[in-house]
């Protein structure tokens, strides 16, 4: 989307505003449905953030795979949860959470370190932006296909089976 500077830079900190509340929402939020919400929330952020970076196909792909399937997947398990199970035994599940925020924290500031640590303009990265400009000629949608088809097979194969277990989950839950 090409709009002019004070508007792209208002919409990138409105958007990531509203990424860094909807993450806060999905972590702290108690409620387990609130914070499948929260997380579809983030998940559209995200997929504003591809429209400013005009990457109109990599934005529907996200909103019809991951708000669509995924985070629909996610609030359907968590609706088949039984409730008095959840709450049932509090001290334990208060343990809990303050373990898992601690093994978060700890791994969200691992990533910022590596993140400002990282060379972001290396050999590899240079000469693959070079092969992508100079196929000039296949778009956006066919590079898309042909990275899935080959670069990135194994990992596309992997989510699917992941989305396969969760879904399978799911049934049995509901099931029961």
């Amino acid at each position: 989307m090409d709009l002019p500077g004070p508007i792209h830079d208002f919409l990138l900190v409105f958007l990531g505003s509203g990424l860094i509340l909807g993450g806060l929402g999905v972590v702290l939020v108690t409620n387990p449905i609130y914070s499948a919400f929260s997380l579809g929330f983030v998940l559209v952020c995200i997929s504003l953030f591809y429209i400013l970076l005009n990457s109109h196909f990599v934005a529907a792909a996200q909103l019809l795979i991951y708000v669509g399937a995924i985070n629909v997947l996610i609030i359907f398990a968590v609706m088949f949860m039984n409730g008095s199970e959840y709450y049932k035994d509090f001290n334990l599940q208060t343990i809990g959470h303050r373990i898992t925020s601690l093994v978060c924290t700890s791994i969200f500031l691992s990533l910022i370190i590596t993140i400002l640590d990282t060379s972001w303009y290396g050999i590899v990265w240079t000469t693959r932006l070079k092969q992508i400009l100079e196929q000039d000629l296949i778009s956006n949608s066919q590079q898309i296909g042909i990275h899935l088809s080959t670069d990135f097979f194994l990992p596309f194969e992997l989510i699917s089976i992941i989305l396969l277990v969760a879904l399978i989950g799911a049934i049995t839950m509901a099931r029961q």
